[in-house]
């Protein structure tokens, strides 16, 4: 959906900002805002693939596979992924030309209103925030796998500690700690693909080589709630709100745009791997878990509680008899909810700063320390993670599948962000003669991509907790697990509007300047050519560095 072009982009005939910053910091890539640009290539491709794969690729995808079988969970997905790409669509066009801190949340309240991007960005910072609790108590839950004699209060001190530790230094600690967590990810999915394709062709214990035959027995699509056509609409509907927890990923590469090296260049190499990702990670999985595992299996009960009993692939391995693979899952399970937390983390605290940075947060969250961590905004995030006590006192796995609802509904409030600032940087661009095909990233079939995807999200947000209005389901508590973002969105908006008596921006007046003289400078400034993810690898492991002088930018991964 994009074209990369190599030509300078102007705007209004190059007609820019001055520039009074200090060189050295444009050298070493010290933003205006305080942070640091120390995030590489390597570590930006890996936070691209596996930032966002999390508990829900391998357990919680149970949920929807119970509700609509495969054939309705496979369309689910796939459909949900094609308008998440849609999203991506926009948010790379605007990240990549303005890669700024608090990335699309600031450029809603540049370029659409200031309203939306306060709204925006506490909506962000509240669903990161809240799903770090999330993510402890579903790694207490994937522990209980082995025993139950496993202390959850240990555990979440010692998520939190960890968090702490590797958030408070330098963001290139984090960018290596979700290098290597990433790379776990990887493996795990690997490896649980390869499962599926051995044990269907007969390579499992009982030599049985299934193949498709849970697609037709108990059959491709279940029912849900009602019997018949209903019902499997119904099926169809719970698949595809289950995507709407699991096919993300737009937003968190768009949060380290203040901090990436070479942000035009490694950000778009990003950006581009999310297509790809979709189609193999969230369009594959489903057709695996649908492969491996009936939908009318009674241990998928637990898919929507987070515990690793919950997870198709490791229901399948038991039914199958395999002894140690399990074992191996569910420790590379645990990497992987413990990697999608300290992303979360990372960016709560980048929302709160990016906020801090447009006076819609106080502004002592805006204070850096010298290796350029906010460090205010560090310590009101790290209140969140000790929520994950509540479980001492509740059920664990109803503190799980609570957390999980409240923060669906915000994830669809991003993209629906992202889509309608979009639109306005789209017109903008119209208003001010500026043609889009200049710029680092031009994304294709715009704006109906953004329009599409600004429908379809609206479309979800208001009906993904639908079953509380059916006769009999009404319940007060369900309804507001489903729309308290909603409500609180809506609230932000209106307050921020009113209070500070904000307006809709023109496109005309729209400044597509702002923080671009600076980025451009700092671009400028690299006297090398950028780094390819391989040979990034390579240095990693040799520690030489492959020379590529005159090296074409096209061949850049």
């Amino acid at each position: 959906m994009a074209a990369v072009h190599d030509k300078p982009y102007t705007i209004d005939g190059g007609n820019e900002k001055k520039l009074d910053g200090d060189l050295d910091d444009t050298m070493v890539g010290v933003t205006h805002d305080q942070l640091h640009r120390h995030l590489g290539n390597r570590q930006i491709q890996l936070i691209a693939v596996g930032g966002s794969i999390g508990t829900a690729l391998f357990i919680s995808i149970g949920g929807g596979l119970a509700k609509g079988g495969p054939g309705s969970l496979l369309i689910g997905y796939t459909v949900y992924a094609i308008m998440v790409a849609m999203v991506n669509n926009c948010i790379a066009e605007m990240t990549i030309y303005m890669p700024v801190s608090g990335s699309f949340i600031r450029l809603a309240g540049k370029w659409v209103d200031e309203a939306l991007g306060f709204m925006a960005g506490w909506n962000f910072f509240l669903y990161e925030a809240c799903l770090i609790p999330f993510e402890i108590s579903a790694i207490n839950l994937v522990l209980g796998f082995w025993s139950d004699n496993v202390p959850p209060a240990a555990i979440c001190v010692a998520c939190i500690v960890l968090y702490a530790i590797i958030n408070i230094l330098a963001v290139k600690y984090y960018g290596e700690a979700e290098f290597w967590l990433s790379t776990g990810k990887l493996i795990l999915i690997t490896m649980l693909f390869l499962f599926t394709l051995i044990t269907m062709c007969g390579g499992n214990p009982q030599h049985d080589a299934y193949g498709f035959r849970y697609w037709s027995n108990p059959g491709s699509f279940a029912e849900h709630l009602h019997e018949g056509a209903l019902g499997r609409f119904e099926g169809f509907l719970g698949a595809v709100f289950s995507a709407g927890f699991t096919v993300v990923g737009p937003e968190y590469l768009s949060m380290v745009a203040g901090e990436s090296e070479r942000p035009r260049t490694y950000l778009k190499n990003g950006f581009k791997t999310v297509y790809w990702r979709f189609a193999v990670f969230f369009i594959g999985g489903a057709l695996c878990v649908g492969i491996v595992l009936p939908w009318n299996d009674p241990k998928l009960q637990n898919a929507d509680t987070g515990t690793a009993n919950g997870s198709p692939y490791v229901i399948a391995m038991q039914n199958m008899g395999v002894q140690v693979l399990p074992h191996v899952v569910n420790a590379l399970l645990v990497t992987s909810i413990f990697s999608a937390g300290n992303a979360y983390t990372y960016c709560a605290m980048r929302s709160l700063y990016g906020l801090a940075c447009d006076g819609q947060a106080p502004r002592i969250f805006q204070k850096c320390l010298k290796n350029g961590i906010p460090v205010y905004a560090f310590a009101v995030v790290m209140v969140f993670p000790f929520l994950s006590f509540l479980q001492l006192s509740n059920n664990t796995a109803s503190v799980v599948t609570w957390l999980a609802t409240l923060t669906q509904g915000a994830q669809m409030i991003n993209y629906i962000v992202m889509s309608l600032t979009y639109i306005f940087f789209y017109n903008a661009t119209r208003a001010q003669n500026i043609d889009r095909r200049t710029l680092p990233y031009y994304g294709y079939l715009q704006p109906y991509c953004a329009y599409i995807g600004l429908a379809w999200m609206v479309l979800i947000e208001g009906s993904f907790g639908y079953t509380v209005f059916t006769p009999g389901r009404w319940d007060v508590g369900t309804f507001f697990s489903y729309y308290t973002m909603a409500i609180v969105a809506f609230c932000t908006f209106w307050f921020w509007k009113l209070f500070r008596r904000t307006r809709f921006v023109r496109p005309a007046e729209a400044d597509l300047v702002w923080e671009k003289p600076a980025i451009d400078q700092y671009e400028e400034a690299q006297t090398g050519p950028p780094t390819r993810f391989r040979d990034e690898i390579r240095t990693m492991f040799t520690g030489k560095r492959r020379n590529q002088e005159g090296e074409d930018l096209s061949r850049i991964l």
